[in-house]
């Protein structure tokens, strides 16, 4: 499903991947694990280009972009589309929520695909109530985020990505920021959409959940990348 060649990047002087490459198999929850500032975080968010990577090659389902070293500042048209039609295949979730405070649960969950997939609202709001059902909110419609649990609030941020209809879920540490009787709820979120066949690419420090969800993990260090068994 993601497929990664050659990927280069750098900040500054300081080199975080050279050359990687990696597939991530469809329909399975990958765990990517390592040590703090091994590029866990900065693998996902050239994922989905929220950091341009340097030099390479990234191909999710059917689509690929690909740029050289010095390409990525005078990209053609052709590859900012293709870039563009990636990260709509892409759903991310962040170690803070970023839900709108001022929005219901609901609302920040139909909001992405009214504005961005210019969906009807009538269609969003049926689509977001039966994604907040499989999420185990479909009670907290009408809730602001406020007054929801740390977990609760990070199972609606996971159902805002869904939302979007991504082909693959990213999570960047998506419980560093839980109580720790908060994580299981979220943790049993990711089980479901794995039993759905989702495809998930998960950075996490958790081993007994990667253990227990994916078997193996991606682990980066010192700029390469290795598929252990855990």
């Amino acid at each position: 499903m993601v497929k990664i060649e050659g990927l280069t990047k750098a900040f500054g002087g300081h080199s975080i991947f050279t050359e990687l490459s990696v597939e991530f198999p469809r329909g399975e929850l990958s765990a990517v694990m390592g040590p703090s500032g091994c590029g866990k975080s900065t693998l996902l968010r050239c994922i989905n280009f929220l950091e341009m990577f340097d030099s390479g090659r990234i191909t999710i389902g059917d689509t690929s972009v690909a740029w050289d070293a010095g390409e990525v500042a005078v990209l053609s048209e052709e590859k900012k589309t293709s870039l563009q039609r990636l990260r709509l295949k892409t759903g991310m979730v962040f170690q803070s929520f970023n839900l709108f405070p001022h929005l219901t649960v609901l609302e920040n969950v139909t909001l992405a695909p009214i504005l961005v997939k210019r969906v009807e609202e009538s269609h969003a709001t049926d689509m977001g109530r039966a994604i907040l059902d499989r999420v185990g909110l479909g009670d907290k419609t009408d809730r602001y985020p406020s007054t929801l649990s740390g977990g609760q609030q990070q199972r609606v941020a996971i159902a805002r990505s869904l939302a979007m209809q991504p082909e693959v879920m990213l999570y960047d540490e998506p419980t560093s920021q839980l109580d720790p009787r908060l994580v299981e709820e979220v943790f049993q979120v990711m089980r479901e959409l794995a039993n759905e066949k989702m495809t998930q690419i998960v950075v996490t420090h958790h081993e007994q959940f990667a253990r227990e969800a994916a078997g193996r993990a991606l682990v980066l260090e010192n700029g390469r990348a290795e598929w252990r068994q855990l």
